[in-house]
């Protein structure tokens, strides 16, 4: 198995590696994850070369990162580039409700907080909780429409960018970060974020797939122009790009509608053709594109883990992405793989 490529993230200087370990899965989102099996994922992803490890205060409520935390004891010559979250701060004196989308996780609320103290609170809370005393990446997250909806996404802006904001623009000038910017779902946000502050880098999930790239117009070409370092998150559109148009297929963390599914199914057979699994043609596409230096996946397990670092080194021939372009699956300028 070659090894994985490594990527300078933007202006920031950072190394990443080309494929990311997303740490997501591991606060239970969906189920109840064994400890034991759970560190295991995350040691599979250092001894296979990512050097990139994501999480959240989000994810199970500090879970995911108490267990990328517990994986780097097991491994104390690992020196991973770290990217943590703010936007979140917990409280352990309040036990969360029935608001927690997480099946698991640790018991404590989370609130969300953009402010400039909140912010240093949330850097403090993930430190205590990764047992590190370095950051290389923080990223403001989830300041979108999506997750806030229309009526309130203006005042969430406004926090985020006279707290977060200025409060990581001083740790990155003190260099106890080495990076910031924003993890969002929205590109827009994106263009949004780099217009208002002096932004490293972003985590953009599922606005830049082999399904749809509507990143392409609007944040990506001021990322070339800015030298804005690009992690993509969610490559799969929350797994139908893995699973394929199968019954009960996700997208969008819900299940997929007919036009969805329909499209899906188009690039799923152009991929059959060529002999190709549609997963290995999302990841690689994902990957092609210049301004992008890491895609974050997210595993459960270290078989999983392995099954994406060899799903780099699969075979891909040309011809299937000009089979894509000719069927208006893609666009006859899109980026892809060499």
């Amino acid at each position: 198995m070659a090894a994985i490529p490594t990527r300078t993230l933007g202006k920031s200087g950072v190394g990443v590696s080309a494929l990311g370990f997303g740490s997501a899965p591991l606060g239970e989102l969906y189920a109840r994850l064994d400890e034991a099996q759970a560190q295991n994922a995350v040691v599979a992803a250092l001894a296979g070369g990512m050097t990139l490890l994501d999480t959240s205060p989000l994810y199970g409520h500090g879970l995911a990162e108490h267990r990328i935390g517990a994986a780097l004891r097991r491994m104390p010559a690992a020196t991973p580039a770290i990217c943590t979250k703010v936007g979140r701060v917990a409280d352990p004196h309040r036990p969360r409700g029935r608001e927690s989308d997480f099946v698991g996780g640790l018991p404590h609320a989370l609130a969300f907080d953009y402010s400039y103290d909140g912010t240093l609170r949330s850097i403090e809370q993930s430190l205590l909780r990764l047992g590190v005393d370095r950051l290389d990446i923080v990223l403001v997250h989830d300041v979108d429409v999506w997750t806030h909806g229309a009526d309130a996404i203006e005042a969430r802006f406004a926090e985020a960018v006279a707290g977060a904001c200025k409060a990581l623009e001083r740790l990155r000038a003190d260099r106890t970060i080495l990076a910031f910017g924003v993890g969002v779902n929205e590109s827009r946000m994106c263009v949004r974020f780099a217009q208002a502050c002096d932004i490293d880098c972003v985590l953009l999930a599922g606005r830049y797939t082999l399904l749809e790239q509507p990143a392409a117009r609007d944040f990506l070409p001021l990322a070339q122009t800015r030298d804005i370092g690009v992690m993509l998150g969610g490559v799969f559109n929350s797994g139908i790009l893995a699973t394929g148009a199968v019954a009960g297929a996700k997208y969008n963390y819900r299940p997929a509608p007919p036009d969805i599914l329909a499209k899906v199914a188009r690039i799923e057979a152009a991929c059959k053709r060529h002999g190709v699994a549609l997963a290995d043609a999302a990841l690689r596409f994902a990957l092609a594109h210049p301004a992008v230096s890491s895609v974050v996946l997210g595993a459960i397990s270290a078989p999983e883990v392995a099954a994406q670092i060899a799903s780099l080194d699969a075979a891909i021939p040309h011809d299937l992405w000009h089979t894509l372009k000719a069927e208006g699956l893609l666009a006859a300028d899109t980026p892809v793989p060499a």
